[in-house]
């Protein structure tokens, strides 16, 4: 990781050109996505917002290599991810991308640490090779004492942080995070968003959909969406 500031890098993770995405319901086509273009560089913190139906759902998914646009361009780390098959779409998801979601998305019965281990068993990595990695994954996030504990035994703060130190076992070009406090309270969501803060410092590339204000305040760059579209940016002033 690197210890520069975010501020300086030039490293281009993210381009979209031109991106469309309908939907077809019945007869009717909903247009998702309407020209979306945007560019995020390495070790930026950006804050995607919009009201329901506004794109950013749809648009995450697109980033996240979930879903691919029906019209356009999407280079991940200079990869045109658009034009991939399945299979090489899956594997660029896999090793390029770390995910926080806002119900954590745990596995019940796996362990704290078995459950940081998750992204290693999709890439067939040898866990024990990387055990030592994910123990340390665990510490940073302030779970060392919880590593052989089970989700229901876990606040809903720890089960986040476990989902963040599972977000970085396969050292991700990018995070993505989707209402990553939504289901936490106000002191925890702090607590969460303080470890975000931190990995963003340490060279960490963020992107975080949220509809909260003070959530997006964390963010260098803030994403409005309306009708499928980027309605406007906002550049906050970080200290």
């Amino acid at each position: 990781m690197s210890d520069s500031d975010p501020a300086i890098e030039t490293t281009e993770v993210i381009r979209i050109q031109n991106v469309e995405k309908i939907f077809q319901v019945g007869e009717v086509q909903v247009h998702a996505l309407r020209g979306i273009n945007l560019t995020i560089q390495q070790g930026e913190f950006v804050a995607i917002m919009g009201p329901s139906g506004s794109g950013k759902s749809t648009l995450l998914n697109i980033l996240g290599c979930l879903d691919r646009p029906t019209t356009g361009e999407y280079h991940l780390g200079g990869e045109d991810v658009a034009q991939m098959d399945d299979d090489t779409l899956s594997a660029a998801r896999g090793k390029r991308l770390g995910f926080i979601f806002q119900s954590y998305n745990l596995i019940a019965q796996l362990t704290v640490l078995e459950n940081i281990q998750v992204p290693l068993i999709y890439q067939q990595e040898d866990l024990e090779k990387h055990k030592e990695r994910c123990i340390e994954l665990g510490n940073l996030v302030g779970l060392n004492d919880r590593l052989d504990h089970r989700p229901n035994q876990l606040s809903g703060g720890q089960q986040q942080r476990v989902a963040i130190a599972r977000s970085l076992v396969n050292e991700p070009l990018m995070i993505l995070a989707d209402e990553p406090t939504g289901n936490l309270d106000s002191q925890t969501e702090i607590e969460v968003l303080n470890i975000i803060d931190d990995l963003n410092k340490q060279g960490r590339t963020i992107v975080l959909v949220t509809h909260d204000d003070s959530v997006s305040h964390h963010a260098h760059r803030v994403i409005h969406m309306k009708d499928g579209a980027i309605a406007r940016e906002v550049i906050n002033q970080k200290p």
